[in-house]
């Protein structure tokens, strides 16, 4: 039945209402392509007529002549009633059968699958230029969850990632070989990539076999490699996203070699950020080592050019905190004046936020950055997850992020509350919709940016 609808819907696509539906499309504003066939058309134009002007020939008055008198004898043999519509049909028609065959030829050319139709993918490619530009921080799934909701509405995204991971096959490396952990970064690269699924695949493809490579993803050694070819992971990241034609890009949020440290209400010093959570215990500071360290400076200047800073979701303490450790980008976000929101969890982490609430949360991030307000809004689950998997997560000590909304706008933040969960039915775990998650904050954007405008403009009549 699957085959039998794709041969019908190959089959429907040779319709001729369809077909000129799509050769109607190459006429739409902003694809810079009739402007150009038009200057092909004088060009050729132009070129004919230097010849015969080169030459010595007198062009325009032969051409007239040679007119003249071909038309006087088709109307003398023929009608011009009936000869003239015959000649601007057969005009139309060779323009048409020239113009849908080149680009058919064009079409085949970039886009042999033909999964989409060319015109449908510049008309979103230009779409997806003219989005907003957005800075994504965070660490872990939660951020490159987040990136997959946001690269359908732009492909002017910046996502600045955490490198503080030193568990798994990235702290392997790390020790190992003295990279700076790739998982994170490998994660949100698939994120962003065009083809997601077969190189989310690929990348996070894992050996479980082989002396040094079992638990080892290829993604991660496909970092490293080219880390050590270009000379460093920034230079790495950029030819990867080149080659795999991502949407925006990725950057790390300091190439120093940081490790994190945290205090324990108990006394207890733990360092590593593999180790936090493995602590149990409530986290009272948090630090890295080597302290201040360096922003990448396209990261700062992604951040001075943003009209839309996103921060999480992900762990607070070990994916999202750790990129406002480096002072230059709390700096850099406390002095841009655009839509600043936090995306808070849904779910508290064992080791981490247990019994955290939102405005908990929204504290841990303040007092990791000096007090400084670095957002405007919280983004906060509406709806409590079901039963079964409140008593999945009760057994793990975890429990749904409580809103506390006095207290978050004692805060100074502004509560916005939307469905933006997605519940395995089967394993019963919680994450967040990419799409919802999306479509959500873009239309938070929209609203603050259509809000901000109507208050700029000057008021009409007496005061």
């Amino acid at each position: 039945m699957k085959q039998y609808l794709q041969v019908l819907r190959r089959k429907s696509r040779t319709h001729t209402p369809y077909r000129v539906n799509q050769w109607f499309k190459w006429l739409a504003p902003g694809l810079f392509v009739k402007r150009w066939l038009l200057i092909s058309a004088g060009g050729v134009v132009l070129t004919s007529l230097g010849l015969a002007i080169w030459t010595n020939q007198t062009p325009i008055h032969n051409l007239i002549k040679f007119a003249t008198n071909f038309l006087g004898q088709i109307t003398s043999i023929i009608p011009s009633y009936i000869s003239g519509p015959v000649v601007i049909i057969g005009g139309i028609l060779l323009v048409f059968l020239g113009q849908s065959r080149t680009l058919g030829s064009i079409e085949s050319a970039l886009q042999p699958d033909r999964n989409q139709e060319l015109v449908d993918v510049l008309l979103t490619q230009r779409r997806l230029n003219r989005g907003p530009k957005i800075v994504a921080i965070g660490g872990g799934t939660g951020l490159s969850t987040l990136l997959r909701g946001l690269k359908a509405y732009s492909s002017n995204i910046t996502a600045i990632v955490t490198v503080a991971d030193d568990g798994g096959s990235s702290g392997r490396l790390r020790r190992e070989i003295g990279v700076l952990p790739p998982g994170d970064i490998r994660n949100c690269i698939a994120a962003l990539a065009s083809e997601e699924k077969l190189l989310t695949e690929l990348f996070q493809y894992r050996f479980e076999a082989g002396d040094g490579l079992s638990g080892h993803s290829f993604g991660n050694l496909f970092l490293t490699a080219m880390s050590e070819v270009t000379g460093d992971l920034e230079q790495a990241i950029a030819a990867c996203s080149s080659v795999l034609a991502i949407r925006g890009q990725v950057l790390p949020a300091t190439l120093s070699d940081v490790n994190l440290w945290v205090e324990l209400e108990d006394g207890r010093r733990i360092e590593g950020e593999s180790s936090i959570a493995k602590a149990r215990g409530k986290i009272a500071r948090i630090g890295c080592i080597p302290e201040n360290p360096p922003a990448l400076p396209k990261a700062i200047e992604a951040i001075r050019e943003a009209d839309l800073i996103i921060i999480g979701p992900g762990s607070l303490y070990t994916s999202v905190i750790p990129n406002l450790l480096v002072p230059e980008i709390v700096e850099a976000i406390d002095r841009v004046r655009v839509p600043k929101i936090y995306a808070c969890n849904i779910m508290t982490e064992t080791g981490e936020t247990d019994g955290y609430s939102v405005s908990e949360h929204i504290r841990a991030i303040d007092r990791s950055c000096g007090n400084k307000r670095l957002f405007d809004a919280v983004l906060v689950q509406k709806d409590s997850p079901s039963a079964r998997a409140l008593i999945r997560y009760a057994q793990q000590q975890c429990h749904p992020v409580d809103l506390d909304r006095d207290a978050v706008e004692k805060l100074g933040r502004q509560v916005v509350r939307a469905d933006i969960m997605a519940e395995d039915e089967v394993t019963g775990s919680v994450r967040h919709n990419s799409g919802r998650l999306g479509r959500v904050l873009l239309r938070w954007y929209g609203r603050v940016r259509e809000d901000k405008r109507s208050t700029s403009l000057p008021r009409v009549g007496n005061p």
